[in-house]
C-alpha cells in the first residue's frame, strides 16, 4: 500500500509536471516528493501515451499496458529497496576495485561518490559466441559480483540480438556468422552459466541477478524505427574514430557495415537498460571503452533531443588479462579455458591455473580473480619472500579459489583427487569420475576383452605399451615400481581380473614414478562376463 500511494503520489506531480511542460509553464515545485518519486517524474514524462494525447491528464493505458509505466513502477519499487538500506553505509566499490587492480578507466570520477551514497542496478554484456564463457569472461562476472556485494544489482546482459552482428573489438577478421539454432542454443547454455555463477551462496543482503536478452527489444524493432530514433544521434565522425573501428579500416581485410553498426547496437542496449530498468553503470574489458562511451553519449544525445535532462550515467572499465610480459594471459594450448564442465573439467582448469602461473603474476591474479582479503594476499606475497616458503603454495590457492568460484566445493575436490593421482607414487583411490578429468594428460591405449580380464599383468603392460618386454616387466614388479590403480603390486604372477577395472572399463597402470598409462576397454560394460 505504501508503494502504491508513493506511486500514486509521484504521477499526481507528473500530471501537472506535463502540462506545464508542453505549456511553457514553468514546473510546480517537485522539492517536497520522496527522492523515488522524483527519480520517477522523468520515466513517466516518457510513456507511450505522451505521443498521442499530451492534453489528458492521465494515461489511458497504466502499468502494465503502458511499458514505460510499468517500468516507472519497476524504478519506484527499486528505489524503495534502497531507501530501506540507506542508512546503512555502502561500501567504496571503485575503490575496491581500484585497490584490486581491476578498475582500468571510468568515465567520471563522480561514479565513485555516487556509487558509495546510493545503489542502482549496473551492466556487463556477454555475446553468445560460444556455448560457454571463458577465462577471461569471468573478470566481467567478478566485477558484477563486487557490485553485488556492495549492494547494486547486477544486470548479465545476453547478446542475442548482438551476437547475431559480431563486435570487431580486439578482431583482425569478421566473425564467424553463427546460425540461429546455434546463437540460441549458446544463449540458453550461458545464461545457466550466467545464474548459478551470479547466484550462488545466496548471501542474505546481496541483490539477485538481472539476466536480460537484447533479441528482446531489437527483434521486434523495425529497421526504419531504429534509424529514425537512434541512428539520427549517430554521429558517423565519432562512430569512425573508435579504435576498434579504426583499427580494422586500416587492416587488410577492413570492417563491414554490419560490423561497423555494432557500437550503435550496444550504445543503445545502454538506453533501454538505463530507461527500463535504471542503469548508470555499464561495465566492460578495457577493448570495450569505444563501445561504452558510445552508449554514454547517445543517453546524453536523446535526452537533449527531446529536452530532458538525462541521468548521468558512467563506464567502466578493468584490465584484460595479461602475463608479467604484457602477452594476453588465460589461453591453453587447446584454445580458450572454458568455464562450463561439459567444456574444460575442473582439473584440466585447475591444472592450467596451478602450471601457468608464474610468482611474478600470482599476487596480481589472486587481487582480480578472487574475493580474498587483501591483507590475506598481502601476508601471503611477504611470504613468498621467506627462505621457508613452499613453492607454488600461491599458485595451489589462486587455482582452489577459482576453482570452488566457478565449479564449487565439489569441483574443488574433483580437482584435487585428480592432481594428486598424478603425482609420482600417488596412491589415491580413484573412481571412474578421476581417472576421465586425468584422461587427457595421461597416455592411453584401447584394449580388447580377451587382451585385458584374465591375462598376466606382464603381458598387458606389453600389450598397452607401457613395458618393451615381459622381463623388463617382472624387474619392475620385483622392485617394487608397478601400480594397479595406484595399487602396488608385488607378484609377477598377477593377472587382471573384472574387478580390477574400474566401472568395467578403465584401468589406470604406473611403471615408476611418473610413467602413468590409462587403459581404455569399452566391450566390459556391454558384456560384463
Amino acid at each position: 500500500m505504501a508503494l502504491m500511494h508513493r506511486l500514486a503520489t509521484c504521477q499526481h506531480a507528473v500530471r501537472a509536471a506535463r502540462l506545464a511542460a508542453y505549456s511553457h509553464q514553468s514546473p510546480p515545485a517537485l522539492h517536497n516528493i520522496d527522492p523515488a518519486a522524483s527519480r520517477t517524474r522523468r520515466r513517466l514524462l516518457r510513456c507511450d501515451w505522451r505521443q498521442d494525447s499530451l492534453r489528458n491528464q492521465r494515461c489511458p493505458r497504466p502499468a502494465p499496458c503502458c511499458s514505460f509505466c510499468t517500468a516507472a513502477a519497476t524504478t519506484v519499487a527499486s528505489s524503495e529497496q534502497t531507501r530501506n538500506t540507506a542508512g546503512k553505509p555502502l561500501h567504496n566499490v571503485v575503490k575496491i576495485l581500484r585497490d584490486r587492480g581491476l578498475l582500468q578507466e571510468v568515465s567520471s570520477p563522480d561514479l565513485e561518490r555516487l556509487a558509495s551514497q546510493e545503489t542502482f542496478p549496473v551492466y556487463c554484456g556477454f555475446d553468445p559466441t560460444a556455448d560457454s564463457l571463458h577465462l577471461g569472461n569471468l573478470l566481467g562476472i567478478i566485477v558484477l559480483r563486487w557490485f553485488a556485494i556492495c549492494g547494486h544489482t547486477p544486470v548479465a546482459l545476453l547478446g542475442g540480438a548482438t551476437g547475431r552482428v559480431g563486435d570487431p573489438s580486439g578482431k583482425s577478421a569478421e566473425r564467424p556468422i553463427l546460425s540461429e539454432d546455434n546463437i540460441e542454443h549458446n544463449v540458453q547454455s550461458i545464461q545457466a552459466l550466467l545464474q548459478r555463477l551470479l547466484s550462488q551462496n545466496g548471501e542474505q543482503g546481496i541483490p539477485e541477478p538481472v539476466l536480460l536478452n537484447n533479441l528482446d527489444w531489437f527483434g521486434t524493432m523495425p529497421l526504419l524505427t531504429f534509424l529514425r530514433q537512434v541512428g539520427k544521434f549517430a554521429r558517423v565522425g565519432s562512430m569512425l574514430a573508435k579504435d576498434s573501428v579504426r583499427s580494422r579500416m586500416e587492416s587488410e581485410s577492413g570492417i563491414s557495415y554490419t560490423e561497423f553498426t555494432y557500437q550503435l547496437l550496444q550504445g543503445y542496449d545502454f538506453v533501454h537498460l538505463q530507461r527500463e530498468h535504471g542503469c548508470r553503470v555499464q561495465i566492460g574489458g578495457s577493448d570495450q571503452w569505444g563501445n561504452i562511451t558510445a552508449g554514454t553519449d547517445l543517453i546524453r544525445r536523446l535526452g537533449s533531443e527531446y529536452g530532458r535532462e538525462p541521468p548521468q550515467c558512467f563506464g567502466l572499465t578493468f584490465p584484460l588479462l595479461t602475463s608479467s610480459d604484457g602477452k594476453k594471459w588465460g589461453k591453453s594450448e587447446g584454445g580458450a579455458l572454458w568455464l562450463s564442465a561439459e567444456k574444460m573439467s575442473p582439473f584440466k582448469l585447475y591444472q592450467y591455473l596451478l602450471n601457468n602461473t608464474t610468482d611474478q603474476d600470482v599476487i596480481r591474479y589472486l587481487k582480480m580473480l578472487t574475493f580474498l582479503p587483501l591483507d590475506r594476499i598481502q601476508s601471503l606475497e611477504a611470504d613468498m619472500q621467506q627462505s621457508d616458503y613452499e613453492p607454488n603454495t600461491a599458485q595451489r590457492l589462486l587455482a582452489e579459489e577459482v576453482i570452488g568460484f566457478v565449479h564449487g566445493d565439489e569441483g574443488v575436490s574433483a580437482a584435487l583427487t585428480a592432481t594428486q593421482a598424478l603425482q609420482p607414487g600417488a596412491t589415491t583411490a580413484l573412481d571412474a569420475a578421476t581417472l576421465e578429468a586425468i584422461a587427457s594428460d595421461v597416455p592411453s591405449a584401447s584394449l580388447d576383452k580377451g587382451q585385458v580380464v584374465g591375462q598376466p599383468l606382464v603381458q598387458v603392460m606389453v600389450a598397452s605399451g607401457l613395458q618393451p618386454s615381459k622381463a623388463a616387466s617382472k624387474r619392475m614388479i620385483k622392485g617394487g615400481g608397478v601400480q594397479v590403480n595406484n595399487v602396488r603390486i608385488t607378484s609377477e604372477d598377477h593377472e587382471v581380473s573384472l574387478a580390477d577395472l574400474i566401472e568395467g572399463r578403465l584401468l589406470l597402470l604406473a611403471a615408476g614414478k611418473k610413467n602413468k598409462l590409462l587403459v581404455r576397454h569399452h566391450i566390459l560394460t556391454q558384456s560384463p562376463f
